[in-house]
């Protein structure tokens, strides 16, 4: 990774400032936000978070001073909704700031996984490396330590600083013929440093003022996903970071229902964009991306629920250099972004269990150059190519039940015993890269659907497909669009179903369960293949592209958390998945892709 200034200052903060305190552990994102004078038993029902983190990340996990945000009438506590009844990761609020004096506290944690998997059938290089027919991966060891100091004064202001130290792969496999996208494990490089948060917030009588590079969050993830939320299956990724400006306010008042965020951002990276550039196979220094956004959403709440709104409009942009001469060409986006999200609880008579929803839906429309447009369609001078339209749409819901143990107690001593969920999805896709419009909408990846069949199969083949491309369709000169063909294991083109189960012996123990079942929502096109005979495109694997069965998966898994004291939670856990491939993974002779296996180790230590 190149370093700039930028990318020092974090790490100085965090350094200098790293010393004892007494801090409690970090607190799951979705149970901080609520103002101090609220208490921490209200904290977990009003659960602003979600909420705020829609076009601001206002409250992304307790990284910063609440804003004058309102505060949700209080339940009592027989029948309050807590989101860690549903999956507890063991983290704690972090302190709030104290109005009498300046505080500092230090959180953080430090993950490490050990991965096995099947080795993934892909495409050959056909001219570089016509022997490499998988991705070449079959085990790994990575980590990743990531801290978060901050500094209070009073209840005046707020410093707020997030870095991981080191991140990246220790020891094991390493991929082959993926550069083409971000984190490709291609290399051993455990030492690598990402700078995450650094800024300044500011809260007053009528809102909050955020200056800095901070998290952006939204709804479920889908669209804006800050890379802090756990989720059942899988771990989050680096997530979306911008440099923002950023106000929200209650017109209502501090206790009124309507929460309002402006924001004006210079994206540092996230799923589409990298300022500093993404260090990825023919990327030259300087080319990154320059992508500025402006942000807009309202939210409204009430105890059991709310309802929002987001809205954004974004210009980008990348120069890219030909390889064979001087000359230059830039590639384009201009888009907006409609995206509206709710999600609601409530008690089922009789008391002991709750049901609840989640809700998000977007839709972009604009028009760019980043577009996979198929060797047919790429003839010609780079910088002669029009931009093409985007008109993509996606969305998700959950609706869950969980069954509360301990009921009676106080609310920091009920745990979910049973939990129950299902989740689906879609996501709009696009067969026909030569037709001028682009229609493929891409979940973020941080937005975890199952281990395999997203975040494996089809992250590596789109990966594949980008990095041949690049080598051997497009060695003289650079295709704009290839680097958005990877789809970095989120969710595209695909309809899915996703049930879930959690079962707790113990407040301390996960038994976890799910399923998937997908199917593409048009034909399966990799826009790079070789057309089949007739002169029709194919798949990833070059076969039959109106096949459309993506398969089904099926995934399990434990979890433990063991408190060590006050500070410290030790996390143990494995999980291990399937997958089935369907019909949309046979190559040219028709011969299915074989079944995916995947087991991971987890250890983790949060303070």
């Amino acid at each position: 990774m190149r370093f700039t200034l930028a990318h020092l200052a974090p790490l100085a903060f965090a350094v200098a400032l790293a010393s004892p305190s007494a801090a409690q552990p970090v607190e799951d994102a979705s149970a901080e936000g609520a103002s101090a004078e609220r208490g921490n038993a209200e904290l977990a029902d009003a659960d602003i978070a979600s909420a705020e983190l829609a076009s601001a990340d206002v409250t992304s996990a307790g990284r910063g001073t609440p804003p004058a945000a309102p505060a949700a009438p209080t339940a009592p506590a027989v029948d309050r909704f807590e989101p860690r009844l549903v999956l507890d990761t063991g983290r704690s609020p972090p302190p709030p700031p104290d109005p009498t004096r300046p505080t500092f506290s230090l959180q953080g944690e430090y993950q490490l996984r050990y991965r096995a998997m099947s080795d993934l059938r892909l495409r050959a290089p056909r001219l570089s490396d016509p022997g490499a027919t998988t991705l070449g991966q079959n085990q790994y060891i990575a980590h990743w330590l990531r801290l978060s100091p901050r500094f209070h004064y009073k209840d005046k202001a707020s410093i707020v600083a997030q870095i991981d130290v080191v991140r990246g792969l220790i020891a094991g496999d390493t991929t082959r013929h993926v550069e083409q996208v971000r984190d490709a494990r291609a290399a051993l490089a455990w030492y690598e440093v990402h700078p995450r948060y650094l800024y300044l917030e500011l809260p007053s009588s009528v809102g909050v003022f955020r200056l800095g590079q901070q998290g952006a969050h939204w709804g479920m993830g889908l669209v804006a996903n800050d890379g802090e939320r756990a989720s059942l299956f899988g771990d989050y990724e680096r997530g979306s970071l911008v440099e923002r400006v950023l106000f929200a306010a209650t017109p209502m008042g501090r206790t009124g229902p309507l929460l309002v965020t402006v924001a004006g951002d210079l994206v540092f990276e996230d799923s589409a964009a990298d300022l500093l550039g993404n260090d990825v196979e023919g990327q030259d220094e300087g080319e990154g991306d320059r992508a500025l956004q402006a942000v807009v959403s309202a939210l409204w709440r009430e105890r059991r629920g709310e309802v929002g709104v987001y809205g954004a409009l974004r210009r980008q942009a990348r120069e890219r250099r030909a390889k064979t001469s001087p000359a230059r060409f830039t590639e384009t986006l201009a888009t907006a972004v409609i995206d509206v999200t709710g999600k609601f609880d409530a008690p089922v008579p009789g008391g002991g269990a709750h049901v609840y929803g989640e809700l998000e839906a977007a839709v972009i429309l604009g028009s760019t150059s980043f577009i996979p447009r198929g060797p047919a369609q790429a003839s010609g001078p780079a910088a002669g190519r029009k931009p093409v339209a985007v008109r993509s749409a996606g969305g998700a819901a959950t609706l869950g039940a969980v069954h509360v143990a301990g009921r009676g107690r106080p609310p920091a001593e009920r745990w979910g015993r049973v939990v129950t969920e299902i989740e689906a999805g879609y996501a709009s896709g696009d067969d026909d890269p030569g037709d001028g419009v682009s229609r493929r909408f891409t979940f973020d990846p941080s937005h975890n659907v199952g281990l395999i069949l997203f975040d494996q199969v089809l992250a590596w083949k789109t990966a594949r497909s980008a990095t041949i491309a690049e080598r051997e369709l497009f060695a003289a000169s650079p295709e704009p669009g290839i680097r958005s063909l990877p789809s970095k294991g989120g969710v595209f083109g695909a309809a899915y179903v996703n049930p879930r189960v959690v079962v707790r012996p113990a407040r301390w123990l996960d038994l976890k369960a799910g399923a998937i079942i997908a199917e593409a929502t048009t034909d399966v096109v990799d826009p790079y293949s070789t057309p089949r005979a007739g002169g029709s495109l194919a798949n990833y694997d070059g076969g039959d592209r109106r096949r459309r069965d993506l398969g089904v998966e099926l995934d399990l898994g434990v979890d433990a958390r063991i408190a060590m004291g006050r500070l410290v939670t030790i996390q143990l856990g494995t999980e291990a998945g399937v997958l089935f491939p369907g019909g949309a993974f046979d190559d040219a002779a028709g011969t299915a892709l074989p079944d995916q296996y995947l087991l991971t180790l987890k250890l983790g230590v949060i303070h």
